[in-house]
């Protein structure tokens, strides 16, 4: 939906297996985010307008994880697929050089495109993400494979209109330690609660979900020629801390930055610090 106005200008653009929508604000070099499932671009609203202003455009797309405004029945949602929608869509943007920001979900579809389409790509930032065999971590992989049944997804979202709901753990209470703002919160639920054909792309990608894909990258994990930032919080509920370290271990120009007084949401909990990790990165590893 990317209700808001931080992230700059809404913008469509047409990729072979259909229509993303994006925000695109700030001049220089490009940084293109990839949030997670049952978020959108709204995910960065804290952390887009300090990169803008640090001399960065910053591009939010709406990636159909469940929270897209437009659907794509036609798309391949596998967990390749959307990797290399990704990479389709830098492409089509003939953006280069490319930091990537990617959390929770997107953080296992970055991975995937590192290591299978890496040509665009300067640098990456992977902030509290799924990665080898947590994909999904534990307490949503129940959860997914009955979103894989038709018409269930629809019931289980609808009690998550109420705020009390939303903070249990398997509404946004195990990867929010704050409260989220309404607003933001419906943004998130709204599409799959009111779109059928949401709910039918939330519902594919489910199906495809499947530490397999995660493995299979981080088996090529040491051809991966790029700086990555790998920035977790020491209050993770679903990735403990040891999985960052693997990260920092297995990718060869990997470092770790730990964040405190966030769950996994980290541009949730604490855009701020995420910002200013993110600007060090990029600039200690600007192109020549």
């Amino acid at each position: 939906m990317g209700i808001s106005s931080a992230l700059g200008p809404a913008h469509e653009i047409a990729l072979s297996s259909g229509r993303i929508r994006y925000h695109d604000t700030g001049t220089g070099s490009p940084v293109v985010f990839v949030h997670g499932l049952l978020v959108n671009a709204d995910l960065w609203r804290g952390v887009v307008p300090g990169l803008a202003a640090a001399g960065h455009r910053c591009l939010t797309p709406d990636w159909p994880l469940g929270s897209h405004s437009i659907p794509v029945p036609a798309a391949d949602l596998s967990p390749t697929g959307l990797a290399d929608l990704i990479a389709e869509f830098l492409d089509a943007l003939d953006l280069t050089d490319v930091t990537i920001v990617a959390n929770d979900t997107g953080g296992a579809l970055t991975q995937i495109l590192m290591t299978r389409r890496p040509e665009r790509i300067g640098r990456v930032v992977l902030a509290a993400v799924d990665c080898y065999e947590t994909f999904p971590p534990r307490p949503f992989a129940d959860l997914l494979k009955v979103a894989k049944v038709p018409g269930v997804i629809r019931p289980l979202l609808a009690p998550m209109r109420f705020r009390f709901i939303q903070r249990l753990p398997l509404g946004f209470g195990l990867v929010t330690k704050h409260d989220l703002p309404q607003d933001i919160a419906q943004s998130y639920l709204r599409p799959a609660r009111r779109s059928a054909a949401i709910r039918d792309d939330l519902r594919r990608f489910a199906a495809g979900v499947d530490k397999r894909f995660t493995s299979a990258a981080a088996a090529r994990f040491a051809e991966v020629d790029l700086p990555v930032l790998v920035v977790w919080s020491t209050e993770d509920k679903l990735f403990p801390m040891t999985l960052a370290e693997r990260l920092v271990t297995d990718l060869p120009r990997a470092t770790l930055r730990t964040i405190d007084n966030s769950y996994t949401f980290i541009p949730e909990d604490r855009p701020e610090l995420l910002t200013e990790l993110i600007v060090e990165f990029t600039r200690l590893h600007a192109a020549p």
